[in-house]
């Protein structure tokens, strides 16, 4: 395949109590279906908040199904639980492993590798790291043996947090603990990323766009297909706006394009809360 034509999309939170959502979902859906990338990526937060609504899993399920690409999923904080960091109090709503055996029923395995266009795709579920649950030893061992078949092969990793906000040795304070990778399982990963000819760390999570270059890798931060969070409660660190990111893949090289979907609006979660 000379060419690998990828749409990542995230943070969906689709519930069927706000149908704003939905509408902009549609309009993503409108657009891949114009546009028929060879994969989707939901780079997590499928749902509004499947830990206390399941219906919210089934939901997102249905109106995924309708897309007119096939589709890899990866779980938010939303969909199962957040992970604890060494800051901080302990998440309202941790990640548990009931919760991942409910995403992982509605939406198949919570990391995935392939290969395509010469590159290596890998997702992972960053939120179990920290957890101490089975989950995260397992995707360490198994990232590792990724890892060593990559065979020199360029990497896009996926996953639902971003890794960190300018470098790997970020300080970590207790209000932004949760917005990334939590230390020191991001200290971990990050060593294990340096073993590779890591191009690409594809994010969602923080409801921005964000596009930089930490040595040689870009950073792609998805915005939210659903909504935006307004300044009083999120400080501006990239672009708040609602769309979602198309990638081409050739062998050793790739090209971003950062898309708002027509008819997409940009829904303000005050507003959405108050039901206007």
């Amino acid at each position: 395949m000379p060419e690998f034509r990828l749409t990542q999309i995230s943070d969906t939170h689709l519930t069927r109590r706000h149908p704003k959502l939905t509408d902009n979902f549609h309009r993503a859906c409108e657009y891949i279906d114009a546009t028929r990338p060879d994969l989707v990526v939901n780079s997590g937060d499928l749902a509004w908040d499947a830990p206390t609504n399941p219906d919210d899993f089934e939901f997102a399920r249905e109106l995924h199904a309708a897309l007119a690409a096939p589709c890899r999923y990866l779980p938010g904080n939303h969909d199962v639980g957040d992970n604890p960091t060494r800051l901080g109090p302990t998440p309202a709503s941790p990640v548990t492993e009931p919760g991942l055996q409910a995403y992982r029923a509605c939406f198949g395995c919570d990391r995935w590798r392939f290969e395509a266009a010469g590159w290596c795709f890998i997702g992972l579920n960053s939120m179990v790291m920290n957890t101490g649950l089975a989950g995260e030893a397992e995707q360490i061992d198994w990232l590792g043996q990724q890892f060593a078949s990559a065979d020199g092969r360029p990497v896009a990793l996926f996953l639902h947090k971003p890794l960190f906000l300018n470098s790997p040795d970020d300080a970590e304070l207790a209000a932004t603990a949760i917005r990334y990778v939590p230390m020191p399982a991001r200290s971990r990963l990050v060593e294990m990323l340096d073993t590779v000819d890591l191009r690409l760390v594809a994010s969602g999570h923080v409801h921005q766009r964000r596009d930089f270059t930490f040595r040689h890798t870009r950073h792609v931060w998805a915005p939210s297909a659903g909504f935006i969070i307004p300044d009083h409660r999120q400080e501006v660190i990239g672009s708040k706006e609602v769309g979602l990111v198309e990638y081409r893949f050739q062998p050793d090289a790739f090209e971003v394009r950062h898309v708002r979907a027509p008819g997409q609006i940009d829904v303000d979660l005050d507003g959405l809360l108050r039901g206007s």
